[in-house]
């Protein structure tokens, strides 16, 4: 009877991981099946390199160049803002937190991490556009508002996700670095935290990925101008938000375009997390 539970088990888990990498392969698909003629047609550098964004002229012109910068520098600056303060809340709550205090910062942590996208948006709007116009100048929506609310709005799974990897760490590293003659910020930072990098680092890729796959509270702060950035202060338009400003009206060869931007910004994703996944076997060799 046992063995029969554990076989039945087996087959459950090998059948939901069949149709989680099924579903990772139909997006795939449908992605590159639709996209890749686009860039054909429009020209890989055309697409790519391209300055401009103008679907209605004619005939249209479909260049993404100014979205890639805009999400690079929008992502930048979340990962700027949020990973190390992410990072050190973590090890506050990890290590130096007292008890009466982690059981209320504990559960705020929590709460941000369910609050809804649209949510942080408003707050964007009503908050952070004004107070970036009156500090740095400008309408207020800009890379620098954008930044600002993703640094904000991935700070709860880079804390939860670094928090476990941090407690994970067996306390006879602490203890033998403390029984040493090291003090407690030196034991953590220099024995606890490199200890539960890996885990530390998927901290990081999940908030990256959080910050680039952002779509609504972005168009809310960002200005969502289809033009080359030109600074902090200035607007930019993502690739998350070039697709949903614009899908609902395209046909044609414009919602094949807009599926080819889903492309790239499909193989920026993978990218990051190659690159993540290589620095970490790197480290641990």
């Amino acid at each position: 009877m046992r063995n029969a539970k554990e076989r039945l088990m087996k087959s459950v888990f090998l059948l939901s991981a069949l149709v989680f990498i099924g579903a990772v392969a139909l997006i795939f698909l449908f992605l590159f099946a639709n996209g890749l003629p686009a860039i054909a047609e429009i020209g890989p550098l055309k697409f790519l390199l391209g300055r401009e964004w103008s679907p209605n002229e004619i005939p249209p012109v479909f260049g993404i160049l100014p979205m890639i910068l805009g999400s690079l520098y929008v992502t930048a600056g979340a990962i700027a803002i949020g990973v190390p303060a992410g990072v050190f809340t973590a090890v506050f709550m990890a290590g130096v937190c007292p008890k009466p205090l982690y059981t209320l910062l504990k559960p705020a942590v929590d709460l941000l991490a369910g609050i809804p996208s649209i949510v942080y948006g408003f707050f964007g709007m009503v908050v952070i556009v004004p107070s970036v116009r009156n500090l740095f100048g400008g309408d207020g929506n800009s890379i620098l508002t954008a930044s600002i609310l993703l640094g904000m709005m991935i700070l709860p799974t880079i804390i939860i996700v670094s928090e476990s990897a941090l407690r994970a760490v067996p306390t006879e590293l602490y203890d033998g670095a403390t029984a040493l003659g090291a003090s407690r910020e030196r034991a953590l930072f220099a024995v606890i935290l490199p200890a539960a990098k890996s885990g530390v680092l998927a901290a990081v890729v999940l908030g990256i990925g959080r910050a680039v796959g952002e779509t609504m509270a972005v168009i809310m702060v960002a200005g969502n101008q289809a033009r080359m950035p030109v600074g902090l202060l200035k607007g930019a338009r993502t690739l998350t938000a070039n697709i949903v400003l614009e899908m609902g009206e395209a046909a044609e060869l414009h919602r094949e375009a807009l599926i080819a931007t889903g492309v790239v910004l499909f193989v920026f994703i993978l990218l990051i997390n190659l690159t993540f996944s290589v620095i970490r076997r790197e480290r641990v060799r």
